[in-house]
C-alpha cells in the first residue's frame, strides 16, 4: 500500500495537532447527557458494561467500580500488559467518551465534545505505548475512528495506516481505512485496501463483507471510480 510508505513526519504532525489541544474538550466541564451522570468519570454502570473487562481494574476505575479493587486481577493485568497498564485508564476513559459521543449523546455539540475528548485520552496512552504493545493497533484504530467522525479524515487515515504498520494482520484497521476511502468516493482505493487486508487475513469476515458490498455496488453501476 503506497500510503504506508509515507514518512513519520505526517504522523508526528498529526500528534502535535491533537496534543496541542486543537481537538477535544475539558474533563472538568463536560456536556450533559440526559439520563446519565454529568461526567464520564462518574462511572455509570451502564457505561462500564460497554467496556472491556480489564478496565475496571485500572486506576480510577478500581476505586469506584464494584469489584475493581481486586489485587489478584490487577496483578494479572499488569503481568499481561506490562507497565503501560498503569496508564490504561486513559484508554478506557477514551472508550467511554467515544461511546458517549457516538451512542449516548443526543445533540451535535455533545457528540462533538465527547468524540473530541476521546482523542485526548487515546493520545495520552498511545504516546506512552511501545510498538510491541498488544493493544496499540486497536488504540490507533479507535483514535482514527474518532478523528474521522470529527471530519478530520486524513488524520484518521494516518492512524489506520500506522495500526497496519504495527500489526499488518489487524483487520479492523483495514476495514476502517477502506470505509474512509469509500466515504470519500475513492472506490478504487477502498478496494485496494480490502484486497491487501484479505491477502494478510483471508478469513476476516468484516473485510469479506465490505468487498462483497463494493462488488455489488460496482455491478449495479452505482459505484464512483
Amino acid at each position: 500500500m503506497d500510503a504506508l510508505l509515507r514518512g513519520r513526519h505526517l504522523f508526528a504532525a498529526a500528534m502535535t495537532f491533537v496534543a496541542a489541544g486543537w481537538i477535544g474538550g475539558s474533563a472538568q466541564a463536560q456536556m450533559p447527557i440526559p439520563g446519565y451522570p454529568p461526567r464520564a468519570e462518574d462511572f455509570d454502570a451502564r457505561e462500564i458494561a460497554m467496556l472491556p473487562r480489564y478496565c475496571i481494574y485500572t486506576q480510577m476505575f478500581r476505586d469506584k467500580v464494584p469489584g475493581g479493587n481486586d489485587p489478584a486481577m490487577i496483578s494479572q493485568w499488569y503481568d499481561y500488559m506490562g507497565p503501560i497498564y498503569h496508564d490504561m485508564h486513559h484508554y478506557c476513559l477514551g472508550l467511554m467518551k467515544a461511546n458517549r459521543g457516538q451512542v449516548l449523546a443526543r445533540d451535535p455539540e455533545a457528540r462533538r465534545f465527547y468524540i473530541g475528548d476521546s482523542i485526548t485520552e487515546f493520545e495520552y496512552v498511545i504516546r506512552k505505548a511501545e510498538d510491541s504493545f498488544v493493544l496499540l493497533p486497536e488504540m490507533l484504530t479507535k483514535k482514527g475512528e474518532s478523528l474521522v467522525l470529527l471530519g478530520k479524515g486524513p488524520l484518521g487515515a494516518l492512524q489506520f495506516e500506522r495500526a497496519i504498520e504495527v500489526k499488518n494482520d489487524y483487520w479492523p484497521a483495514y476495514a476502517q481505512l477502506s470505509d474512509y476511502h469509500k466515504a470519500a468516493g475513492d472506490i478504487k482505493k477502498a478496494r485496494q485496501v480490502l484486497e491487501t487486508g484479505l491477502a494478510r487475513v483471508p478469513d476476516a469476515k468484516g473485510l469479506q463483507r465490505r468487498l462483497s458490498e463494493l462488488d455489488a455496488g460496482t455491478s449495479r453501476g452505482g459505484a464512483k471510480r
